[in-house]
């Protein structure tokens, strides 16, 4: 069973990065770039020439769905590093010490939590403006609490533990102690739910495109190629099929990878 799941992890972990890989190789390989127009090839269903189509200005769309995959999984992944590094910061800290400064801390972060997700990061893009940085930065803002919240729960029962104890009678700082001692005990359950936040956070990406709070046209950036080519649905409907597809099947292949990771750390804490 163990090898099961190593082999489960690995598969998808390999899709991944080959997605990747072609995504980052697509520029160099197709005939034809994300942003050369072409009229007289406009809305072309799939051929031997534009497999996934073109859009109404003659723009391959194979070429822009991978250059999509670029800016949307890359800010995703940029995302979640900064949501849990940041949320996780505060919950080693609320976890370790006890004062009125961790109280303020836990009381915003309940108020972080008390909104909708997707709402407060259509509200706080709204204030920021359009544009990838800004949405990124909006998400980022209302997904680090969940990492607050895990991480001092996992804190909190270690704090009194023999070997911290230990640790702290040695002379060794709080730093020292968080970093060598809490930090490797707590990491596991951070990376299990940051691998299940990238799926959550490219659809939060994505919307946020549709709504024109994320990359503007003629970015390259999948909300954004749904959010122009809806009037053409009944017309044209590769021009929505294909990047929808595109958001569909990295999710699906993140949450399998998240799955994944979670059933090997799960083994590896059995044995």
């Amino acid at each position: 069973m163990p090898k099961t799941k190593q082999r489960r992890f690995y598969l998808f972990l390999s899709l991944l990065l080959l997605g990747l890989v072609v995504s980052l190789l697509a520029d160099y390989v197709l005939p034809f770039g994300p942003y050369d127009q072409d009229l007289t090839r406009a809305l072309r269903p799939p051929d031997a020439i534009h497999w996934l189509g073109t859009d109404r200005y003659g723009r391959d769309l194979l070429s822009r769905t991978l250059s999509g995959a670029k800016t949307t999984v890359c800010t995703a992944l940029a995302v979640a590093l900064a949501a849990s590094s940041f949320g996780s910061f505060l919950g080693l800290f609320c976890g370790y010490h006890q004062g009125k400064i961790t109280t303020v801390l836990l009381r915003l972060t309940d108020v972080f939590l008390a909104f909708p997700p997707m709402v407060f990061a259509i509200a706080v893009a709204g204030i920021l403006g359009g544009g990838t940085l800004n949405a990124a930065a909006a998400i980022t803002l209302v997904a680090w609490p969940k990492y607050t919240r895990l991480v001092r729960n996992q804190v909190l029962p270690l704090r009194h533990e023999y070997y911290i104890e230990a640790a702290r009678m040695s002379g060794f700082s709080s730093f020292k102690i968080l970093l060598l001692q809490i930090l490797p005990e707590i990491i596991g359950p951070v990376l299990v739910t940051a691998a299940l936040e990238i799926g959550t956070i490219i659809t939060e990406i994505a919307g946020l495109s549709f709504l024109g709070l994320g990359a503007a046209p003629p970015a390259a950036e999948w909300g954004s190629m749904m959010s122009g080519a809806r009037n053409l649905l009944q017309t044209a409907p590769w021009t929505v099929f294909v990047p929808g597809a595109a958001i569909f099947t990295t999710v699906a292949l993140f949450q399998l990878f998240a799955d994944s990771l979670r059933d090997l750390a799960d083994a590896k804490t059995t044995r």
